[in-house]
């Protein structure tokens, strides 16, 4: 059976018989798609007869909108699929349609045009393919060796017993839907999914001549779960437009940042239409309040229901979400690490960082248990300026013998009370200490590999200020929220809350960290999750290292 990477789903069944036909629908073409599917509702559509099958408007109504919503719904159980429903031949009243004869470009040209139409008058299913593959080519832009496949689901379903049970199909309302010149909506549209596809398909839809979408960024983002790992505004612009542009390239889009909750929809006097879901509408309600006091109109409020995921996971949200996608990228490999031949094959060194409070410790202590030889840079460092150690008198002689307990040993608070908030002190006391502890490292691993050991954390806070990174093969980050850290080092630390917030605010950011990282880890859940995330981190890390340490 050939595979796909992207391909094209004409679905010519009626509406009303669809929705039960979705789910079988979509798992077959996602058996020979593997990246992008595109949808088109042609309910009607023969290609039994001679002549040339034709490209039909479809009203836009209630049915069209409840069907997008179900299709994307379904479609998140094939999670490798993205899948855009194409919207140009969707028509609310009041749009101008394409000319005819127009051809749709798509950004990724479909391989190969699958469809449900079955024939009813006997035609041998080769000439139905042939007449799909001729529709296909005059509709869209499509790969030169255009495939064609037939897809013939089992639409029986079945209760949870196994048994057949009737397929008894549910009212549905057939109203038009009203549309606007001009509709705005919002989002953050981290990693676009299928939540943010119905919401920006049904505003597409709404939309006569302009769609303004505000993206949030900056201020908006901060509290936002792991917000570390949300994708640059660029990243989310370019496939935010990307995805407007294939669905229906007939409107003119606005694209513009959000830099506090309001935006362009409280000064904006050509809109006409915003569109919510349940959990904005209040928002919704707020610009209309915020138009009033600007004199401009109200604007009608279009609100879509919440689209449930059907498979997701503890920890993650009932709805399909960013935060969920954000979630389940923890412990996998998020960019693919450079190969370094200076570095040895085995142990396969993992630097491991983190700010103060993100429990990098536990995680490092969950790896030595997992298997894996634990150098902590940290006690190396607090260990090489004790007396008679390789940096002690050179300590003393940069920073005074007022550092000095009454023993000889260097006081630690003492010496950070003169270096904290100083960038110069600082960086004199790291430039002694760094290639020290650098070089007791290499030796370190040297005994590693002595040991038969397949992999080394290289735990150490500093580890990218450091330049460390040419040392290790891959870098791994622990984040936890601010509030949280801050929290930790209260009790831990018995310090003040100025005092904790400051020791924060003087580290490097954790976006700073995650830009350079290739695995993420979080520990602001119960013990067991971060071990369930620590145990897939290791999984994946066995696959990637296996070729490495086999002879």
């Amino acid at each position: 059976m050939s595979i796909f990477r992207s391909g094209l789903l004409v679905l010519t069944s009626p509406l009303s018989a669809l929705s039960l036909r979705l789910m079988p629908i979509l798992a077959s073409a996602a058996r020979l798609v593997q990246e992008t599917l595109y949808i088109q509702l042609q309910p009607g559509l023969s290609l039994s007869g001679a002549s040339q099958p034709r490209f039909a408007y479809v009203p836009a109504t209630s049915e069209v909108h409840n069907l997008i919503s179900k299709l994307y719904t379904d479609a998140d159980l094939h999670r490798h699929l993205d899948v855009r429903i194409l919207l140009t031949n969707l028509l609310t009243q009041g749009a101008n349609p394409p000319p005819l004869g127009y051809v749709q470009n798509l950004s990724k040209p479909p391989e190969v045009v699958l469809t449900d139409y079955e024939s009813s008058d006997g035609v041998q299913s080769n000439p139905i393919k042939q007449r799909l593959e001729r529709y296909a080519i005059s509709c869209y832009s499509c790969c030169p060796k255009l495939r064609s496949v037939l897809l013939y689901p089992d639409y029986e379903l079945q209760d949870d017993n196994g048994e057949l049970s009737p397929q008894e199909e549910t009212e549905k309302t057939n109203e038009p839907l009203q549309s606007f010149s001009d509709v705005v909506v919002g989002g953050t549209f981290d990693r676009l999914h299928n939540g943010h596809k119905i919401l920006l398909s049904v505003s597409c839809l709404l939309a006569e001549n302009r769609l303004l979408i505000g993206v949030s960024d900056k201020d908006l983002l901060e509290n936002k779960l792991l917000k570390e790992l949300i994708l640059p505004f660029e990243q989310r612009l370019g496939q935010l437009a990307e995805f407007l542009v294939d669905v229906k390239p007939t409107l003119q889009y606005s694209i513009v940042p959000l830099y506090d909750p309001f935006g362009p929809s409280i000064t904006d006097a050509n809109l006409k239409c915003i569109v919510v879901s349940e959990e904005t509408f209040k928002g919704g309600l707020s610009v209309n309040r915020r138009r009033a006091e600007n004199n401009l109109s109200e604007l009608a409020l279009h609100k879509i229901n919440l689209a449930v995921d059907p498979q997701h996971a503890r920890n993650e949200e009932e709805k399909i979400s960013s935060s969920s996608l954000r979630y389940r990228l923890l412990g996998t490999l998020l960019r693919a690490p450079q190969k370094n031949p200076s570095l040895p094959s085995s142990p396969y060194i993992i630097g491991l960082t983190g700010g103060s409070g993100s429990g990098k410790s536990s995680v490092a202590q969950y790896l030595f248990r997992l298997g894996a030889f634990h150098l902590d840079m940290d006690r190396l460092g607090h260990n090489i300026y004790t007396p008679g150690g390789p940096v002690y008198k050179q300590v003393i002689e940069a920073f005074g013998p007022d550092i000095l307990n009454e023993d000889g040993i260097i006081n630690r608070k003492l010496l950070g009370a003169k270096v904290f908030g100083d960038q110069e002190q600082m960086k004199q006391l790291n430039n002694i200490m760094w290639p020290v502890m650098a070089q007791m490292a290499k030796e370190k691993i040297e005994e590693a590999a002595k040991q038969g050991k397949a992999v080394c954390v290289l735990d150490a806070a500093m580890l990218l200020e450091a330049g460390w990174t040419n040392m290790v093969h891959e870098v791994w980050t622990v984040v936890i929220p601010e509030h949280e850290a801050i929290r930790r080092i209260i009790e831990r630390d018995d310090l003040s809350s100025e005092a904790a917030k400051l020791r924060i605010q003087s580290q490097m950011p954790n976006s700073e960290r995650v830009k350079h990282s290739h695995v993420v880890l979080c520990t602001m859940w119960e013990p067991e999750i971060t071990h369930e995330m620590v145990d897939k981190a290791w999984a994946l890390l066995q696959k990637r290292i296996k070729p490495e340490i086999d002879p």
